[in-house]
């Protein structure tokens, strides 16, 4: 069994392939006896691991055992001055959070979070989970630490659920799902960015002190992704000691690491302790979001593998998890607001002509949609530019031969919308403050049960009406004044957590409902991806920049954690319409090929040789896009650390290279890509024929080559496509 616990020495051990987890029960002067975290790391044979090196007699300061002792669930102002995990505050005043181990439990497999995304498994083999039970007595504040180890996989997902055992009300000041302790020295690797820049990487050297990461904004936020790395001080993209903290959520948080003057981490993670505050009354429970843990002795791209295979399998689910996704078209950047039936036809037929799979309709479509100023909320489809209804339109494109997909904003309501004058009381906002306006804009409040119930029925309502395989998922504003006058003033703090149950509860519903649908999430572009969309919706619309240079950083930022099948990655015009620069087409495509491949562009307005171009990489898409879409992924370049970047798949007997020059320079240095992990044996270059050996596509590397001899710029790339030649 991968958890070995002995009982006799209070010592549990998850073990994986090439880690190992050890909890222990420890013993404080007041009889107490915390949970702690005595190694995690590279995988041991033996259970027994040294101890730590300070004890309360030997501190050289005023400090306690308290203060260096590696707790698994450390609380609140009991003299750990590090990061807390836990707080709780009953009504008449205790605060002091000491959580004592009075019990643990181990089962096969992994119990789902209600209400809640998470990974799962498909047997119970697949998985196993210790359960430990912790109690504050003094409180009453029970508490449920749940560890799931997954067999194929070295990731561990971890989540709480405390209970108010005590007979009087108390409020959680802080509920986090999980908290680790590492001796030594770590970088920090975290995701940065904002609208049309996400997942930029950012490595940062240790320091003494708290480095943070956290979202207010209602969503996970396109500033700060809601993972953490940590990396050993030699670590590199394939070697070194990589742990990953990644929060299954899609709303406020905060990842805290804090290196100690004793020269130990602490990284905590769960809900943003700044946005929540949860009133429990007496037998009444709270279930926090799960945390997953990732480590790897092999690196970054390692951790990176164990994430993507994960999050793949075992937490995007329905029909759409192992199918290749469609090749789509959208309109948006083609038509923006001003389209009608023809024109949309116009469109759709000469997309079809290429090969294309799925046409897409954008914002636009409903109540008296021409800007965004009015109609959101109003899912009711607008006559005067659809005369035959959105049933007559999505008729007419499937006779092309192409499949029919919509956009929606469901948790986003229009000052000037029917629903608006209907229901102002259901707009969410901090009772006597101006709310405040964004993209001419509010937010519904998604924690109301009635308007959770309007919009599941508004959402599936559109759906029934038309034959509708895609719904992309849009949000495109955060939260500015946030309360709810329907909640008691002591219940404020919970506002942001139950809008995003709310949320979950009806993506669940409309999910589940219509099954055979394709939803891919958006918000204002890459603003909310992250593990929790990603359990309603197997993908995301990566960034709403779609420059080939910019997209290069974005995806390769976004494969520290996300795999390639959850990357909507589309081709636009030019110039882009984001930041002005004009590139081919050829790159555009070889681009956005590491993802879910689509155009944003009138297809009808094309150049014969752009027009010739999109049809070959339609085709080389569809050959290739089981490997891009399911196969190993491995970064090999990268481009924030140059001016050339390159990164491969490989599934079965099929690997493929794709490798970019951004910015050239004169007199270039001769550059050949080395791949990794290609498995030993014979492979041959479809485009030219010619076969090599494994080991010399890893240590030698191909040279970098644009195919059909065109000149070697800025901006410019190569796709080379191995299948196994022996």
């Amino acid at each position: 069994m991968p958890i070995h616990v002995d009982k006799a020495k209070g010592r549990f051990h998850l073990q994986g392939k090439a880690m190992s987890l050890i909890l222990e029960r420890g013993e404080l002067p007041d009889g107490t006896h915390p949970l702690l975290m005595t190694y995690y790391g590279a995988r041991l044979e033996a259970d027994e691991v040294p101890g730590t090196p300070l004890g309360a007699k030997d501190l050289a300061s005023f400090d306690t055992a308290n203060a260096v002792l590696p707790f698994a669930a450390p609380g609140e102002r009991c003299g750990d001055f590090r990061p807390a995990m836990i707080g709780a505050q009953t009504a008449s005043g205790r605060y002091a959070t000491r959580l004592s181990l009075c019990g643990h439990e181990t089962r096969q497999g992994k119990e789902p979070l209600p209400g809640l995304p998470a990974t799962y498994v498909e047997a119970p083999d697949e998985a196993e989970t210790i359960a430990f039970a912790l109690e504050d007595a003094l409180t009453g504040l029970r508490v449920r630490l749940s560890y799931t180890l997954f067999a194929q996989v070295d990731a561990v997902a971890v989540s709480v659920r405390a209970e108010n055992a005590g007979e009087e009300p108390m409020w959680l000041t802080r509920c986090m799902s999980v908290a680790i302790s590492l001796q030594g020295q770590y970088d920090a690797l975290h995701l940065h960015g904002a609208w049309a820049k996400e997942r930029q990487v950012e490595r940062i050297g240790p320091m003494h002190g708290e480095r943070a990461i956290r979202s207010a904004r209602g969503a996970s936020g396109h500033q700060h992704n809601p993972f953490m790395a940590l990396l050993s001080r030699d670590a590199t993209e394939h070697t070194g000691d990589a742990y990953g903290i990644s929060l299954v959520y899609s709303g406020d948080f905060c990842i805290t690491a804090d290196q100690d003057a004793y020269g130990q981490t602490r990284a905590v993670c769960g809900l943003n302790p700044d946005t929540f505050r949860w009133k429990l009354e007496p037998g009444e429970a709270f279930q926090t979001p799960e945390a997953v843990l990732a480590y790897s002795p092999d690196g970054l791209n390692g951790m990176s593998q164990i994430y993507h295979r994960l999050y793949r399998t075992r937490l995007c689910r329905g029909p759409w998890r192992d199918r290749e996704r469609p090749v789509l078209i959208n309109n948006w950047e083609a038509t923006y607001f001003g389209f009608d039936h023809e024109k949309i036809l116009r469109i759709a037929k000469a997309a079809a002509e290429l090969g294309v799979e799925l046409f897409v309709l954008d914002d636009g479509w409903f109540g008296r949609r021409d800007n965004d100023d009015c109609s959101l909320g109003d899912w009711v489809e607008d006559r005067r530019k659809l005369p035959r209804g959105l049933k007559g339109l999505a008729e007419d494109v499937q006779a092309l031969g192409l499949r029919f997909g919509l956009w929606f904003e469901p948790e986003m309501i229009s000052p000037d919308s029917d629903l608006c004058r209907a229901h102002p009381d259901w707009v969410l906002h901090a009772p006597g403050r101006f709310a405040t306006q964004a993209r001419n804009q509010w937010i519904l409040d998604m924690g109301r049960p009635e308007v959770q119930d309007h919009v599941i029925e508004a959402v599936s309502r559109v759906l029934r009406s038309a034959p509708i395989s895609y719904v992309k998922w849009d949000m495109n504003r955060n939260f500015a004044e946030t309360g709810a006058d329907w909640l008691p003033a002591d219940r404020q703090g919970e506002v942001a957590h139950r809008y995003m149950l709310g949320v979950y509860r009806v993506m669940e519903a409309v999910t589940g409902a219509f099954p055979d649908v394709l939803f891919e999430s958006c918000s204002g572009g890459g603003g909310r991806f992250d593990p929790g969309m990603l359990y309603y919706m197997p993908q995301t619309w990566t960034s709403d920049d779609t420059d080939a240079g910019e997209r290069m950083k974005i995806q390769y930022g976004t494969s520290v954690v996300y795999p390639a099948s959850a990357m909507g990655a589309h081709v636009s015009a030019v110039p882009n319409h984001q930041i002005g620069r004009v590139t081919s087409m050829r790159v555009r495509g070889e681009v956005a090929m590491s993802g879910n491949f689509g155009y944003e562009l009138d297809l009808s307005r094309q150049t014969p040789e752009d027009l010739d171009v999109i049809r070959e990489q339609i085709a080389r898409v569809k050959q290739i896009r089981r490997v891009t879409q399911q196969g190993v992924f491995t970064r090999l370049l990268s481009p924030f650390e140059g001016n050339v970047c390159a990164w491969q798949f490989a599934l079965d007997d099929t690997v493929v290279l794709f490798a970019f020059v951004t910015a050239q320079k004169a007199n270039p240095e001769l550059c050949r890509v080395r791949m990794r992990g290609v498995p030993a044996g014979r492979w041959r270059d479809e485009d030219d024929g010619r076969v090599y050996d494994a080991s010399v596509l890893e240590r030698a590397g191909l040279p970098f080559i644009v195919p059909g001899g065109e000149r070697l710029g800025d901006y410019t790339g190569m796709v080379r496509v191995l299948r196994r030649a022996d």
